[in-house]
């Protein structure tokens, strides 16, 4: 799968793709609505390898819209993209499937002074209560909402869904390595469910100095080559 990005700046990493692959677990379809799309890889890729998702997208910076949909048009995949500000988006009919790989990082980190890279990275251009709000407005009663942030926030997280009645109902810690702590958690919630907590067994990125196996078949099964393009 193709996929532009730009030459410099903010790009897609593994994140994303980790993201792709734990979404695709839930066997998704319906409207779904990616959120904070960037270059479109997540929501593509799920669309993708599920043909029943009718896939939306939201994305504010006019670089990144136009990459979504040129990629969207390159992979011929069905694409409805609105550009605006998450907060911002209305929409009538309700999504079965909200997804993000959003801007995480708190402000106590180090802090690019790249204008498309700290609106990408940084949550202070979409705080974790107004994100959460927002989603569970726009979700339809028991829909999905899912996404990964950064683990240290995840008790955060947990008081933000529940105060939007979001149940959080799987969880997966990733860890770069055995030894390291977890840098990123993937989250499920479901609007209105009475589910208990599922806690996956971790996700290890890297075994020694390569790809855990695990990592390797996410990448095998996403198949992107990436263009860089200056715009």
């Amino acid at each position: 799968m193709l996929f532009y990005q730009p030459d410099s700046g903010y790009r897609y990493n593994s994140d994303s793709l980790f993201l792709y692959d734990f979404i695709s677990s839930f066997n998704p379809r319906g409207r779904m609505l990616d959120v904070g799309a960037g270059s479109g890889v997540v929501g593509l890729l799920v669309a993708r390898d599920h043909p029943r998702v009718e896939l939306s997208a939201v994305e504010k910076q006019d670089v990144f819209t136009f990459l979504a949909v040129k990629n969207a048009e390159v992979n011929k995949i069905p694409y409805s993209l609105h550009q605006t500000d998450f907060l911002e988006f209305q929409d009538t009919k309700g999504f079965d499937y909200i997804v993000s790989n959003p801007p995480f990082y708190h402000d106590g980190a180090s802090r690019s002074e790249d204008t498309m890279v700290h609106t990408a990275r940084y949550n202070v251009h979409l705080p974790i209560e107004k994100f959460v709000k927002k989603a569970a407005k726009l979700l339809r009663s028991q829909g999905h909402f899912i996404f990964c942030y950064d683990a240290q926030q995840f008790g955060l997280l947990c008081v933000a869904l529940d105060n939007a009645s979001l149940r959080v109902v799987d969880v997966q810690f990733v860890h770069s390595k055995r030894d390291r702590k977890a840098s990123l958690v993937m989250v499920h919630a479901r609007k209105n469910s009475k589910s208990l907590m599922k806690v996956w067994p971790p996700f290890f990125a890297f075994e020694g100095e390569h790809y855990s196996k695990e990592a390797a078949a996410i990448y095998s099964k996403a198949r992107t080559h990436t263009l860089r393009c200056q715009i």
